[in-house]
């Protein structure tokens, strides 16, 4: 699925998108890079944009503007688990 190193994540979908998946960020996004996983939804750190286009519809404000946001609102166990998505680990990459 993918395949190329990336070094940061901007825009970051938290916990608040376990088991809803509203898609609202989905329709709003104008490169179709936020993807469905399992439990929640996921954006492609590369074909992401970073228009932020996806932020004000989500309906449970999920989505975090970069990892270190994130991060500092507790949500590093959603960071991981968008690098896990990508086929990427999470501490190797920085």
């Amino acid at each position: 699925m993918f395949n190329q190193k990336i070094k940061y994540l901007s825009y970051i979908i938290g916990k608040a998108c376990v088991g809803i998946k509203d898609g609202a960020c989905i329709d709003a996004c104008p490169v179709d890079c936020i993807h469905i996983g399992e439990k929640q939804m996921y954006i492609d750190p590369v074909e992401c944009i970073d228009c932020g286009a996806c932020v004000p519809e989500c309906p449970v404000q999920a989505i975090f503007e970069d990892e270190q946001e994130a991060i500092n609102a507790g949500e590093l166990d959603s960071v991981i688990a968008n690098y896990k998505f990508f086929n990427q680990s999470y501490g190797t990459n920085n």
